[in-house]
């Protein structure tokens, strides 16, 4: 079964490291993927909300506030929709931020698939703490 899951879990890594392609940002490119039940029920990809340009980075190249993350639009997408995020496993391509981490957990995302590291692990350490299961899994881009 271990190997089954691993099987699936390196299947929709290299799904986000593709959407993370879709992404107008400079900095980072970063993909996600909300799977439930071998279902995708939601993607999202870092990148300014609907309505703006599609510049991430100001003109310094630091990265404008509104710039909403993968796991972020992911999981909106998910709450404008009939879907659940209840017990569903977060593919993402980059571990999230400690802002996300809350989200993720208040979405009841119960796993969380990640192919970086973020240079900040608290919203790794926040899952751990909430329960929400984490496994970093090299894949090569």
């Amino acid at each position: 079964m271990k190997e089954k899951q691993e099987k699936y879990d390196k299947a929709y890594i290299r799904m986000a490291q593709e959407w993370a392609k879709l992404s107008y940002c400079k900095r980072k490119q970063v993909g996600a993927l909300i799977v439930k039940g071998r279902m995708i029920i939601s993607d999202g990809f870092n990148g300014a909300p609907t309505g703006f340009d599609n510049c991430c980075e100001d003109k310094d190249g630091n990265t404008n506030w509104y710039v909403l993350h993968a796991e972020a639009n992911a999981i909106l997408k998910v709450a404008s929709s009939t879907q659940s995020c209840k017990n569903s496993t977060l593919y993402i391509t980059l571990s999230p931020c400690k802002e996300c981490s809350k989200l993720i957990h208040q979405s009841g995302i119960k796993r969380v698939v990640y192919s970086r590291a973020y240079k900040d692990t608290s919203g790794l350490q926040f899952l751990e703490k909430a329960g929400v299961e984490t496994t970093y899994l090299k894949i090569e881009e």
